[in-house]
């Protein structure tokens, strides 16, 4: 059972580590009205990150269906309980979705511009509510659970809110913020590695490896503070023998430290992320910058997540009843359902390789000038 739960941590972990990657696409989005001065600009713009904009989709529709399935008292906790936060992080998302699809069709009534101001507000609600939320896990929610309260005929709810901000309150804490900035910041430097690599313009190019510079700087200035918090906070040890939660100094650095490999890990992602970005600006032809960062950013999130989850670890705790916090142990399926969706998930190398093929061929030849007097669809 300790194998199922920790297994299924790691998919869940993987799984959103490459949705931060993807939201490379937010971040292209957000640079739209900053970095393109005429409509052809935009126009390249969004066309280039359209052709990936399912993709993020996808994989948040699969990230939330992995938690529910695994971890459902995490689910109904979170979800059910820090709404207003995933309702608005849901919302820029169909806006997303909306916005490509409509912007270019005849007699829409909006106009193409308020669309696209949907797309930028996406590409800075969206990674900096996910980062906010990411947060979590490591300075904890407010919120109650009582599983006796399953006899309760009246009302049978296990988790509560314990304040009616309903997850808006992730945001009063100036670290769960910081790390919010620093996915959208990242998400703007994946966007503009990827643009680097999709768009021929001899105008555009130069633009984004200026705006890189700038945006991997504050990136840096956001994440480096809050990966030295973690390490020095205390952190939320969990009791093998008898479940118990309690506060442990260096709960996270710790963690590094007994498992070699998950910091190996994180070293390899942090690496490939500022060697993604150094040779882009280093060499001014370069434009594979995006498949380094990509990885490294995967790597990255999959390390920072199985450190909140791994080594008798509270991976959502709760600020206001110690004893709630959320484990492996405590929030997860059965062992009948985890060990039937573990064989389910044989399938997901497969998925992974028809989108790198599906990948390659979309992007087979570079976004120009010449491609948008064509009539395409974004």
């Amino acid at each position: 059972m300790v194998f199922l739960q920790e297994y299924w941590w790691f998919i869940v972990s993987l799984l959103g580590g490459i949705l931060v990657f993807l939201l490379f696409v937010q971040g292209g989005n957000s640079l739209l009205f900053s970095l393109g001065s005429t409509e052809e600009q935009r126009r390249m713009m969004v066309n280039s990150t359209g052709r990936k904009w399912e993709f993020t989709f996808t994989t948040l529709v699969t990230f939330g269906g992995a938690f529910f399935a695994s971890f459902p008292l995490f689910y109904s906790t979170s979800f059910g309980g820090a709404y207003w936060l995933w309702m608005l992080i849901l919302f820029s998302f169909v806006l997303q979705a909306v916005s490509y699809e409509f912007q270019s069709k005849a007699g829409n009534l909006l106009g193409k511009t308020t669309y696209r101001v949907f797309l930028a507000l996406n590409g800075i609600v969206g990674p900096l509510l996910l980062g906010a939320a990411v947060a979590t896990f490591f300075t904890g929610s407010a919120f109650y659970v009582d599983k006796g309260n399953m006899t309760d005929v009246g009302m049978p709810v296990i988790s509560q809110w314990a304040n009616a901000w309903h997850g808006l309150d992730a945001l009063g804490n100036v670290w769960n913020v910081i790390l919010g900035l620093a996915v959208y910041f990242l998400a703007r430097v994946l966007g503009l590695l990827y643009f680097i690599n999709n768009i021929d313009d001899d105008v555009l190019v130069p633009k984004f490896r200026r705006a890189l510079w700038l945006n991997a700087v504050l990136f840096l200035v956001c994440f480096l503070p809050f990966v030295v918090y973690i390490m020095m906070t205390d952190g939320y040890a969990v009791c093998p023998e008898t479940g118990e939660i309690c506060m442990e100094p260096y709960k996270y650095f710790h963690n590094l430290l007994a498992m070699p490999w998950v910091l190996v890990l994180f070293l390899v992602g942090v690496v490939g992320v500022l060697w993604g970005i150094v040779r882009t600006l280093w060499k001014s032809g370069y434009d594979k910058g995006i498949w380094f960062a990509g990885v490294g950013t995967v790597l990255t999130v999959l390390a920072l997540m199985l450190t909140a989850g791994y080594n008798d670890t509270a991976y959502y705790p709760s600020t206001v009843d110690l004893q709630s916090s959320l484990t492996l142990a405590n929030s997860s399926s059965s062992k009948f359902t985890l060990k039937t969706m573990a064989y389910v998930s044989i399938l997901v190398p497969f998925v992974l390789v028809y989108i790198f093929f599906a990948w390659r061929c979309i992007d087979k030849k570079k976004i120009d000038a010449k491609e948008m007097e064509g009539g395409h669809r974004y």
